[in-house]
């Protein structure tokens, strides 16, 4: 088994990497090892071929395909970004590069793929009215954010709903450039494997932490940026009330899905694409994060500002029984040991 690893140098993609080795698979990882994205030199580990280039570039690419077998695609510009001037960025990076890569995947007749996206793709999570009744919010006011009315309201009533776990079966609903960026790798990735008879798996990470996080960017994830506070000596700045659900899951675990769905691809049918959310159905707060990490570092406790973000969404929760049941996977990381874990665990750039 020989897979190429799009983004391999990364932090997912780096953990991807090693859990490959250790089943003894080949592998090859094209990374740009774009500066701003690695700060540090990148060490990898013996046995890795490495291809430095771009993922947009076709000549790049047909070059990493030769001889492979299949192709796990970490390769993205991820977070919410600075501003909608990262716009261009984010579909230059997620959407083109994508489109250049199931290209050559095409050209190269290499027909499995396993895919990157994220739980952003969703928007806000699922909601339920005081009836249980399935409810659809929309974009959440910034006069209710100013005044701290946080929670989603029903469209026709007003009232607050109540969050619910989410499946892979709720609508895409993107929020933001990064969320629309996703869903558009996710609709290349069917086209294609109509088109061309491939097979594919979509693993939809929801928040992803553990060592070798990026530090000190707009673009890492909130664990990374509570973790990077403590690290200063500086007290983790919690948005909104902090109340905001959230599915963690360590990075290793994520890793695992990766290669239990290149596994699944080996017995499917032509024409496969099936998506999984990969996130642990131990719902967590926002606060409880930074708690926890403040708590374990031994540093100073959170502090909830009551700012927000208007592409930040309220509530997103995963409901992972489709992966369990037809992979296997389900997480083994708990909570609060991987928080502990992370809590002194070394950042990217450290």
């Amino acid at each position: 088994m020989k897979i190429l690893v799009t983004g391999g140098a990364g932090f997912i993609g780096s953990h991807v990497v090693a859990t490959a080795l250790a089943r003894g698979w080949e592998v090859r990882v094209l990374d740009l090892l774009d500066p701003a994205v690695h700060p540090q030199p990148v060490r990898l580990s013996d046995g890795i071929e490495l291809m430095v280039g771009d993922v947009a570039d076709p000549g790049t690419v047909a070059s990493a395909l030769a001889g492979v077998d299949v192709v796990v695609h970490q390769s993205a510009k991820v977070g919410l970004g600075v501003d909608y001037a990262d716009a261009p960025d984010y579909v230059r990076n997620n959407d083109f590069a994508t489109a250049v890569l199931l290209a050559g995947m095409a050209s190269s007749g290499v027909d499995r793929l396993v895919l990157a996206s994220s739980m952003v793709v969703y928007g806000e999570g699922s909601y339920s009215d005081d009836t249980d009744a399935t409810v659809r919010p929309g974009p959440r006011l910034a006069t209710d954010l100013a005044q701290g009315l946080f929670e989603p309201r029903h469209p026709v009533t007003g009232a607050p709903l109540l969050p619910a776990l989410t499946t892979e079966e709720d609508a895409l609903d993107p929020r933001n450039v990064y969320a629309a960026s996703k869903v558009a790798q996710e609709h290349l990735a069917f086209a294609w494997a109509r088109a061309t008879a491939g097979r594919a798996v979509v693993l939809r990470y929801h928040n992803v932490y553990g060592p070798g996080m990026p530090k000190d960017t707009p673009y890492a994830g909130v664990a990374s940026l509570f973790r990077s506070a403590l690290a200063r000596g500086e007290a983790p700045q919690v948005f909104e009330d902090g109340g905001q659900r959230r599915s963690f899951v360590h990075v290793s675990d994520v890793a695992r899905a990766n290669i239990l769905a290149v596994g699944a691809l080996a017995t499917a049918g032509p024409g496969l694409f099936r998506c999984y959310n990969v996130g642990a159905q131990e719902v967590h707060t926002i606060l409880d994060v930074a708690g926890a990490l403040s708590a374990a570092a031994g540093g100073p406790p959170p502090v909830v500002t009551g700012g927000f973000r208007l592409g930040d969404v309220r509530h997103i929760t995963a409901s992972s029984a489709r992966i369990a049941a037809e992979l296997g996977w389900e997480p083994r990381h708990g909570f609060d040991a991987g928080m502990r874990e992370f809590a002194t665990a070394p950042l990217r750039g450290d």
